[in-house]
């Protein structure tokens, strides 16, 4: 497996980064090369409710996840990623002040290429596909957002249906904080979204796309063989790499 992703990551060097997905594969504690120019301090992280988190790098750009119109800020981000799978994920009216409204789908069923820089932060895009309502599949109907800030990689699953292929790593690159729907039932099992983060490795996830709060125990105790819980009443995160945790770490946001 090791030698097929190596493989691959040879042939992607090789192409413009829009044609990539997200963050600069890096060794453990090598220095990463930023796109976006990089600033000292953290990345700011709010859980606004379903799948939509307000992410504020430190240079003040602010990116909502899944913006759907009801689920956010007082005042409106500079860019706006939405996704597919229903209406709680996207909008047809988003705020007209938003600059950069980002759809992680097309039209006309092709991949979403998403290649943004906004003062110091990247967003990027790797597409993915969904069920559609009769439960067959709609390709491309998805994308996972990739955010670049400071130096930190922010992956959002948002409706991911299905498990990560060997090419689908390499795209996305080296991945600090994952924000990952738990609900177990529309978007994937519980047991599928473990196998996911299995995948990407991440520092962080944070839960997503939950109903209760029994929902987000029952998943934090699957994977509590593997990763640290913690539970805060706050509703958000100052994440930067020097305060990344050793141990993989789940945070449920706003949930004391």
């Amino acid at each position: 497996m090791a030698i097929l992703r190596a493989s691959l990551l040879c042939a992607l060097v090789l192409l413009p980064w829009s044609a990539r997905a997200g963050c600069s594969p890096i060794a453990q504690g090598a220095p990463r090369v930023m796109r976006a120019a990089a600033g000292s301090d953290a990345v700011s992280i709010t859980f606004l409710g379903h799948a939509s988190f307000l992410i504020e790098s430190p240079g003040g750009v602010r990116a909502v996840t899944d913006y759907n119109g009801i689920n956010v800020p007082v005042q409106p981000p500079d860019i706006a990623t939405m996704n597919h799978a229903h209406a709680t994920h996207y909008t047809d009216a988003p705020d007209s002040r938003i600059a950069h409204v980002l759809r992680g789908w097309r039209e006309d069923g092709g991949p979403a290429e998403i290649d943004l820089t906004v003062g110091d932060m990247h967003v990027s895009n790797l597409p993915t596909n969904i069920r559609d309502w009769q439960g067959g599949t709609e390709r491309y109907g998805n994308s996972i957002f990739v955010f670049e800030s400071a130096g930190v990689c922010i992956a959002h699953l948002s409706h991911l249906h299905h498990l990560l292929t060997e090419q689908d790593l390499v795209l996305l690159g080296h991945i600090d904080v994952v924000m990952a729907p738990v609900d177990g039932v529309y978007t994937m099992s519980q047991q599928d979204v473990a196998a996911v983060l299995e995948q990407i490795h991440p520092r962080l996830v944070l839960p997503m796309h939950w109903f209760t709060r029994e929902v987000v125990e029952r998943f934090v105790s699957l994977v509590a063989g593997k990763y640290d819980a913690r539970w805060s009443a706050e509703r958000t995160l100052s994440v930067s790499r020097a305060t990344l945790p050793e141990r993989a770490t789940v945070v449920v946001l706003g949930k004391g």
